[in-house]
């Protein structure tokens, strides 16, 4: 597989989750940045909103979950890699309403063993951290386990 650039590659992810994952396109899930092993991803809070007129926990889940996927695709096809990634585990904390615009960060750093292991065993697992922000303050953090294996 060639390498492409991350405005290639992000666009390639959108692409992925719209047409292959419509909850993606419905609660309105698209890439803002990637860059510096940083992946920022915004969701309207309207298709995404509960009885309280804040962001449905379900969502606030699901954008993170997708954002910590997202990741690992990225890296993986900068890695050149076809690779298959399942959510293995994953658990979130809510710690304050959100009533804005839903905006997950992840981060890709500290990686380096992970990564090796992937190359030499063809398999590997990632534990990747989101967050979602209002104001200053983390208002929901989820922790993923990506399992990832090279298709072959």
């Amino acid at each position: 597989m060639e390498q492409l650039d991350t405005n290639t590659l992000t666009a390639q992810l959108q692409d992925i989750w719209h047409n292959e994952i419509p909850l993606s396109k419905d609660m309105d899930l698209s890439i803002v940045s990637f860059a510096n092993n940083q992946l920022i991803t915004r969701a309207s809070l309207a298709p995404n909103v509960n009885v309280h007129g804040t962001a449905f926990a379900g969502s606030l889940y699901a954008i993170q979950a997708l954002t910590g996927w997202g990741m690992v695709h990225l890296q993986t096809q900068m890695l050149g890699l076809d690779a298959s990634i399942l959510i293995a585990k994953g658990n979130i904390d809510y710690s304050r309403p959100v009533d804005q615009d839903i905006i997950a960060i992840c981060q890709f750093d500290g990686y380096q063993s992970e990564i090796e292991s992937l190359l030499e065993n063809g398999k590997a697992r990632f534990d990747l951290k989101c967050a979602v922000g209002v104001g200053d303050s983390v208002a929901s953090s989820f922790d993923g386990v990506y399992a990832v294996k090279i298709r072959t």
